[in-house]
């Protein structure tokens, strides 16, 4: 499959989100409840974070109980996760940045692949590898709406999935943006909810989120 078809395959899968949450899990238990909770709530996507030792586990074993969910593997930092993550079954990858090394491997993984970029320039050098959807991270840090109108003209052709700082108050305000294909967040899984174990939160706010999604999609 060349990268021109597997980003078509990332963005299909961006859109179809439409919201993707930004998931950190401790324990596989916590994987488990906190994926169930989203997908109860109508997301059924999300970026799971290796930011924790049971991170990878974690991706597997929610692939194999859970064929329902769509899994990308987020935070993305070299070659050796990028490799393990597409073994774990992961279903797309997603990087916070994009090194040279990386960009050249990322763009020929066998997976969709969503790499992260804050500049101008550095979507550039994304695009002339042949990548045409991109994570703008830190969205809200980096210009935030006005970023994403200001690229809008010039790089017409990328599609964008802005991270960070985001939340249900303004989630249908990025959404709204031509250029945006799906935004990244985390305001429905907060720490203190998986923490306490509350899940039924997760879902209720996941419903709210996908009704954002509904709302400006249709």
């Amino acid at each position: 499959m060349s990268i021109e078809a597997r980003q078509q395959k990332a963005e299909q899968l961006l859109r179809a989100a439409g919201i993707l949450p930004v998931v950190t899990v401790h324990t596989l238990d916590e994987a488990r409840r906190v994926s169930e909770a989203l997908l109860a709530g109508g997301l059924p996507a999300i970026e799971l974070t290796l930011r924790t030792p049971v991170a990878m586990e974690a991706l597997a074993m929610l692939k194999r109980e859970l064929p329902d969910i769509v899994i990308g593997a987020g935070t993305v930092l070299s070659v050796e996760q990028m490799q393990r993550s597409i073994d774990a079954g992961a279903d797309f990858l997603v990087t916070p940045g994009t090194t040279a090394e990386m960009a050249d491997a990322l763009a020929a993984a066998p997976v969709p692949v969503v790499p992260g970029a804050a500049t101008p320039t550095e979507l550039l050098s994304l695009m002339a590898r042949g990548f045409r959807v991109c994570k703008l991270f830190p969205a809200s840090a980096v210009g935030g709406l006005a970023m994403l109108k200001g690229l809008a003209g010039p790089l017409s052709e990328l599609k964008l999935c802005p991270t960070g700082g985001i939340g249900e108050d303004t989630a249908a305000d990025y959404l709204s943006q031509p250029n945006v294909v799906c935004i990244g967040g985390s305001w429905m899984v907060p720490k203190a909810w998986l923490d306490a174990g509350e899940w039924d939160k997760v879902r209720e706010s996941s419903a709210k989120a996908a009704a954002i999604v509904q709302r400006v999609r249709g």
